[in-house]
Order: C-alpha cells, then structure tokens, then sequence
C-alpha cells in the first residue's frame, strides 16, 4: 500500500505533511454516540419519500390531519400511511390523537423547525 509502513498501515510523518507526525493528523474532538444515534435516527425517518411527502402534508395543513386524509393525498393504503406515521412518530416528528377510531397526526415543533431549516438552505442556494 502507498505511503502507508508494512507493520501496521500507518502513514508516516512524511505522508502526514508535518515533520513530528501531528499537523493535520491530530485527534478530533469526542463526539456523543448517543447523540449521533438519535441524529441517525431521525433523519433516516425522513430518508423515505412517502414519509417525507407526509411531513410536507402534515405541515402545510391547518391543525391536525386525519389518516384517511393522507392516504387520498399521497395515494397508499391506509396500512402504508399508517407505517410510514408510526416511524414519524417514534423519531418524534408527529404527535398523534385518537378520536373515536380516527387518528390525526400533527407536526411537533422539532419536526416544524427542521423543515424550516430546510426551506431556508433550499432559498440560500437559489
């Protein structure tokens, strides 16, 4: 392998462009796993078209959404809607109330500010 030593594949202080081995190889700061996870976690939530289609639904509505409302506007089963809201839900994106047997969904405030988030990068590289 280039530049790297037949022992242990480290590179030397020659490759590292610092004569003492440091410069730009030193240790980055210590990241929370925990927070990494959760991170992971929520943004894969939205990592799903159907999903993201309903944050978008949710979010542009005025007050709280029905489930059978959503099936008609993004055209999947009441089964698809309904999987795609609990995975919403346990990333904490939407609250969710029963009503008799109906559902309603609504965005959490976390789910609103990231989607602002959104819109703002979007018009930033416009």
């Amino acid at each position: 392998m280039s530049g790297e030593t037949a022992e242990d594949g480290a590179q030397s202080s020659e490759q590292t462009g610092s004569a003492s081995g440091a410069g730009c190889c030193e240790a980055l700061p210590a990241v929370d796993e925990k927070l990494l996870v959760a991170d992971v976690q929520l943004l894969s939530a939205l990592g799903n078209d159907t999903r993201y289609e309903l944050v978008r639904r949710i979010g542009a509505a005025e007050g709280d959404v029905c489930v059978c409302d959503l099936e008609a506007a993004v055209g999947l089963s009441q089964s698809a809607v309904s999987q795609a809201l609990s995975r919403l839900y346990s990333a904490g994106l939407v609250s969710r109330r029963k009503d008799g047997s109906w559902r309603y969904y609504e965005l959490t405030a976390d789910a609103e500010q990231l989607l602002e988030t959104l819109d703002t990068i979007r018009t930033n590289d416009e």
